[in-house]
């Protein structure tokens, strides 16, 4: 897989399908490797005509880390968020938008439709507001505001998240991984033993590397509420989001929805917090359905 240089880091990515159609653009969440877009969905896109493009965010998988770099801890960070205080944090979620936006400039790519999961969702939230003409359309997928009345995430579903493995040998680095996919995954979808093990395995010989991820969850934290700043998105918007989540909750895409003026909604029951195969076409439909529209 390729490298290239952008907004003053590597970053690691995927391009698929031929260079001419019009470009979807994937950004994943928290502590995911471009690996955890399902190569199904990325095929499913490319057979509908599209070009893809999926990538490691910064401080994951094969880009730029960010070593020796200390991040407040979760609960300071939290509470200074909390009391009106900015954390200061190596880096900001608006920092890895930027990146998403100077990875599709230095492809020579005039605009993209922004398709996000999760954290990924926030970041390609913030692409739009903050970079709308490369934003042909944007897909928030499994994401939220940052508002902070709605409801908080199933507390297994977040210690499994914030859990640190007991060690980083390769057999508990991937019972780890599993234990997490099992916790926030989807209920009426669940991933086959066999399959969900040797994802993981792949995942973890790709790249393990949880500092990145508590620099990433302080740049959340630090982010806030992104009501106010949606309210500029012009791009055309669909949300979508699983009815099962027990990571974000459902009312995180609602939130979404009503801050993005005109933004289309599309519950999906029984999915939680991943991307089941079972439900790659239905998906991937209604990513290219939008796009199309546009």
């Amino acid at each position: 897989m390729p490298r290239i240089h952008a907004n003053g880091i590597e970053l690691e990515y995927e391009d698929h399908g031929t260079p001419d159609a019009p470009v979807i653009l994937l950004v994943m969440g928290l502590g995911a490797q471009l690996t955890l877009w399902p190569i199904e969905l990325v095929e499913a896109l490319v057979e509908r005509g599209f070009r893809v493009i999926r990538y490691d965010n910064r401080d994951i998988g094969l880009s730029h880390k960010f070593e020796g770099v200390r991040a407040p801890g979760f609960m300071r960070t939290a509470l200074m968020k909390r009391f009106g205080f900015t954390p200061r944090t190596p880096y900001t979620l608006t920092d890895m938008a930027d990146d998403g936006a100077a990875l599709l400039e230095a492809l020579d790519i005039p605009g993209a439709h922004v398709v996000g999961a999760s954290m990924g969702g926030m970041i390609a939230q913030l692409i739009a507001v903050n970079h709308p003409e490369k934003t042909t359309s944007l897909t928030s997928i499994m994401s939220t505001t940052g508002n902070p009345k709605l409801p908080m995430a199933d507390k297994d579903a977040m210690r499994a998240l914030t859990a640190r493995p007991p060690s980083m040998e390769h057999d508990v680095l991937v019972e780890h991984g599993m234990g997490v996919a099992r916790a926030i995954g989807s209920p009426d979808y669940p991933t086959p033993e066999a399959r969900l093990r040797e994802r993981t395995a792949a995942n973890v010989t790709r790249s393990v590397y949880p500092q990145g991820m508590q620099r990433q969850l302080a740049a959340i934290i630090a982010d806030g509420d992104r009501r106010k700043r949606l309210r500029a998105v012009t791009a055309p918007t669909l949300v979508i989001h699983g009815e099962a989540d027990p990571l974000v909750k459902c009312e995180g895409g609602r939130d979404t929805a009503a801050a993005i003026p005109g933004a289309q909604l599309k519950i999906i029951p029984g999915m939680g917090h991943d991307l089941p195969l079972e439900l790659v076409e239905e998906i991937a439909d209604a990513i290219v359905g939008h796009a199309r529209a546009v």
